[in-house]
């Protein structure tokens, strides 16, 4: 059984899909002993929390997640009578949730507030903040309150679409490799080959400088890996050794981005290189 609510509203790339499925203000991930990747054991209420209860097990550093902000966890959960185990992502890759939009129980909603990059967070949920009457799936019973353990991985701050960047790209002739310049230095974790990272991006044609398409106004950022694959072999060379809270103009000759045939679903014709404008909100 799965703690998503019905509503959930996940992070995902459909803004940007088209660029991120390659062909050919501070955030941070701060390392804790505590997170090793074993799961930890949850340690169950003296009596059946009928108001939500939050026990710091572990503080964390920086600002606490803020509702709209996204905070990436690991957790497990059970139920608070007996220690039944229904969930868990311990061991795997970090769930997102973004605050304050119902996209997960009311005790997450309001349970993970204030909660900071590398705490660790024990929530003991009621009943009615959790499945209620109804309950879900064939281990949480109706009236079942449930308790968990999660650790906080990053924290993306909500942005707003007014922040977007103004920029003038300049045309100019194609490239033959990847080129950088960052226009803002970050102070945050350094991206590295191998991480995840969240970020906001502005894309134009390199030849002409048009904008054509973007994240800014679609609201959420967009996270992947920096893995191959996972995003175009132009960005996977780009993005290491930025900041968060960097901005980083990326030159990218089309052999790194979709090859010769171009993007036509975006604009950009083909053999045409592409500028990239990254703020990157954080890494992990």
């Amino acid at each position: 059984m799965s703690l998503r609510h019905p509503r959930i509203v996940a992070i995902g790339l459909a803004s940007l899909l088209a660029l991120t499925a390659c062909g050919g203000d501070d955030s941070s991930s701060v390392p804790d002993p505590m997170m090793d990747g074993n799961e930890p054991e949850v340690s169950l209420p003296a009596t059946t929390p009928t108001d939500l209860v939050i026990t710091d097990i572990a503080e964390g550093e920086g600002e606490g997640a803020q509702s709209g902000d996204t905070i990436f966890v690991h957790y497990v959960g059970v139920r608070s009578e007996d220690g039944t185990r229904f969930d868990g992502n311990f061991g795997g890759s970090p769930f997102a949730v973004t605050l304050g939009v119902g996209a997960v129980i009311e005790g997450w909603d309001t349970g993970l507030v204030g909660m900071k990059v590398g705490g660790r967070r024990q929530l003991d949920i009621p009943a009615d903040l959790a499945y209620g009457d109804t309950g879900a799936g064939e281990t949480i019973k109706p009236g079942d309150a449930l308790s968990f353990v999660i650790d906080a991985v990053a924290i993306v701050p909500a942005t707003d679409a007014a922040d977007k960047p103004s920029l003038t790209i300049d045309g100019s002739a194609n490239v033959d490799s990847v080129d950088t310049e960052d226009l803002v230095d970050g102070s945050g974790t350094k991206a590295e080959a191998g991480m995840t990272v969240a970020l906001h991006l502005v894309a134009f044609r390199a030849d002409t400088g048009e904008e054509i398409t973007g994240t800014w106004d679609q609201g959420a950022p967009i996270t992947f890996e920096l893995v191959e694959g996972g995003t175009l072999p132009g960005l996977l060379e780009g993005i290491p050794g930025m900041k968060v809270g960097g901005r980083r103009e990326i030159r990218i000759p089309f052999t790194d981005a979709w090859g010769p045939d171009g993007q036509e679903s975006i604009g950009l014709p083909a053999e045409t290189d592409i500028v990239v404008v990254i703020d990157l909100l954080a890494a992990f």
